[in-house]
């Protein structure tokens, strides 16, 4: 129970890797608060708070802070994606992958910081994409870029008082790794080779990464901020090389 005694909001809980966290942040004994542009989930738990949110609205999101008076722990999880180029983009994607990925994170720690105690720790969900560019997803890469780097300002700034970390997830089961090999002209091969660049061997899941953000909630942590942790199966250690072809 490394959470007990602890609030904790998660952006976009409803399901993936923001579910995920909630879950196991529940389990940990914390109280936790999760939101979302729908309705309630009809499978979330009985013991979450459910509020409908969109992050890119500042008002709503501000309203939000008031009403819950704050949080220990916040989780900036929400995010979309969107499979264009720069020069196939429209001002519409813009809208849709800055707004939430870019300005709702800031949304959200603009507001919850003032409204955070001693000890504090924002957790933001970067990736790798925010390191090495996924081919195709040109506005999601550089808001994750964008991420990386407000979260290392949000710990120089307002430390020691609270820490900020990031967490970089690799290649996790969810609906927006089904997205990216969708653009492959053939999916199950472009799988089956992605496969083989993960040290693992496996692509990851969302309690892979709830397990990182219950060490970076936890006082265990209490040392680390300004930091991005990758958590990718080891495929971005490796060279170019298909290390299923030795």
């Amino acid at each position: 129970m490394r959470l007990a005694g602890k609030r904790a909001l998660v952006t976009g809980g409803r399901q993936g890797i923001g579910r995920g966290i909630v879950e196991a942040f529940v389990r940990e004994g914390a109280a936790v608060t999760t939101c979302g542009r729908g309705t309630r989930p009809t499978d979330l738990g009985k013991d979450v708070i459910w509020y409908t949110l969109d992050v890119t609205d500042a008002a709503a999101v501000a309203e939000l802070a008031f009403t819950t008076d704050g949080t220990d722990i916040l989780v900036n999880n929400a995010g979309v994606q969107v499979e264009k180029t720069v020069a196939d983009s429209t001002d519409a994607d813009w809208e849709a992958v800055i707004g939430t990925n870019c300005r709702g994170v800031f949304n959200l720690c603009r507001a919850y910081i003032p409204r955070m105690p001693e000890g504090g720790s924002i957790i933001n969900i970067g990736s790798i994409s925010g390191h090495v560019a996924d081919p195709s997803m040109a506005l999601y890469n550089a808001s994750k870029a964008f991420v990386h780097g407000l979260t290392r300002s949000i710990a120089v700034d307002h430390g020691p008082r609270i820490r900020c970390n990031a967490i970089c997830p690799g290649w996790i089961e969810t609906g927006m790794l089904d997205a990216g090999f969708d653009l492959a002209g053939d999916p199950d091969a472009a799988r089956k080779d992605a496969l083989t660049r993960h040290a693992m061997r496996r692509f990851g899941k969302p309690e892979d990464i709830a397990s990182m953000a219950i060490w970076l909630a936890s006082d265990e942590a209490g040392f680390a901020t300004g930091q991005l942790f990758t958590v990718d199966g080891g495929m971005t250690a490796a060279s170019p090389l298909n290390p299923g072809l030795f």
